[in-house]
């Protein structure tokens, strides 16, 4: 029975599960991320293996650790989905995702044909190595391209070029069943032009999904202490909409706020998180989310790979937080992932997913109903157009 009282947790059925794998390396730290994402050091500028660089063998061996800590916590589970993310997961080597995957698989019950992504960036792609990763079970990548112009790829501090991002593309659609192509928008000096020929590159490729992202100056970032000069938010809204259109003409759904899908190609991994499902993360600064009958767990592994790998060693976890969510927090963490999604979800998904009545957040329904921001559909949970314009003040509706 769901409860009635605001304080009190309890879940009819357990919301499905997924495995994250971060993997922290990178080989250059692009001036606008804020992921946890460490560069690997030259080895012949003397940098020692064990602390600036990347040792394949004993961060595998970490991780695997890391996933048997947590077996006991969701103990005969189906695992739906796997993403390998970063960081540049397509530095592993062919035999190191194999060690990666057999491991994972020797150990949880993984649904039979299961999405497992990989994340790639461009100047790491290689024919050979994706036939390999194909071979070891990923059937799905997604690859940072950001653009397809030298000079934007410079100013953003990719290591690719125009070319090779298209090389990557190509090379990627010959080994996986889907590929996801990430772009970005209002980057600096971009004109309307400019945009519009990022995504009619991306489009002639007819991948089945592609992510459209606004570049934001991150705090605690180079861009953040040194920003460029990027477009004014009327030129940034103009990009938006030429490109919302040309996306809708080639047959894509805008089905998140950055997410658009071919049919049926939407990320099954994704999809389940901004629906609040359960997730275990392993991996340096790895976050994950599960759930119990009576209540929803939140866990954060150390940040830093070396830390990360000494605590797995010497401790057998890495967990520098592990929380009980309490149940006055659940509705906005509920409700700031769900309403990402343009189509929202069943109402009664908000009862299934944080073991709560809909009543606690009746007030909140009505408020942003109010102000044209929440759908009048009481069977779903869902933002308006305009309520996805403006996500961030209908998400902050549900904070009280």
């Amino acid at each position: 029975m769901i409860s009635s009282s605001p304080n009190k947790i309890a879940l009819t059925a357990l919301p499905p599960l997924a495995l994250y794998v971060h993997f922290p390396w990178c080989e250059r730290k692009c001036p606008y991320c804020d992921f946890n994402s460490h560069q690997i050091k030259d080895q012949k500028e003397g940098n020692p293996t064990s602390k600036q660089g990347f040792d394949e063998e004993r961060y595998i061996k970490a991780l695997i650790t890391d996933l048997e800590t947590e077996i006991p916590r969701t103990w005969g589970r189906q695992v739906h989905s796997i993403f390998i993310g970063g960081g540049t997961p397509s530095l592993l080597s062919p035999k190191g995702m194999d060690d990666l995957l057999s491991a994972i698989r020797a150990r949880i019950h993984l649904e039979p044909g299961a999405e497992i992504t990989m994340e790639a960036n461009p100047g790491s792609v290689e024919a050979e190595k994706f036939a390999a990763f194909a071979k070891s079970g990923i059937n799905r990548v997604s690859l940072g391209i950001q653009s397809f112009q030298d000079a934007q790829l410079k100013a953003l501090g990719r290591i690719h070029n125009g070319e090779e991002a298209q090389q990557a593309i190509a090379i990627a659609l010959e080994h996986f069943k889907s590929v996801n192509i990430d772009l970005m928008y209002g980057l600096p000096n971009q004109s309307l032009a400019a945009a519009k020929a990022d995504i009619e590159t991306a489009l002639a490729f007819k991948t089945p999904h592609l992510s459209l992202y606004n570049l934001t100056l991150e705090p605690n970032t180079y861009f953040a202490n040194f920003p460029p000069k990027l477009p004014s938010e009327d030129e940034i809204d103009a990009i938006f909409e030429q490109n919302l259109e040309l996306l809708k003409a080639a047959g894509y759904q805008r089905y998140e706020v950055s997410a658009y899908a071919q049919k049926g190609q939407e990320c099954k991994h994704n999809l389940n998180y901004w629906r609040f499902g359960d997730y275990i993360g392993i991996g340096a600064g790895a976050h994950g989310k599960v759930s119990f009958p009576d209540k929803v767990t939140r866990q954060v592994r150390e940040r830093h790979p070396e830390t990360y790998m000494q605590a797995m060693e010497t401790k057998g976890n890495a967990l520098i937080e592990s929380r009980d969510v309490p149940a006055k927090d659940l509705p906005f963490e509920f409700m700031l992932n769900t309403l990402r999604l343009t189509n929202g979800v069943e109402t009664k998904t908000f009862s299934e997913r944080t073991g709560l009545q809909l009543n606690v957040i009746s007030k909140g329904l009505e408020k942003a109903s109010d102000k044209g921001l929440l759908d009048a559909d009481p069977s779903r949970l869902k933002a308006t157009e305009l309520g996805l314009r403006y996500l961030n003040n209908l998400q902050e509706v549900f904070l009280d």
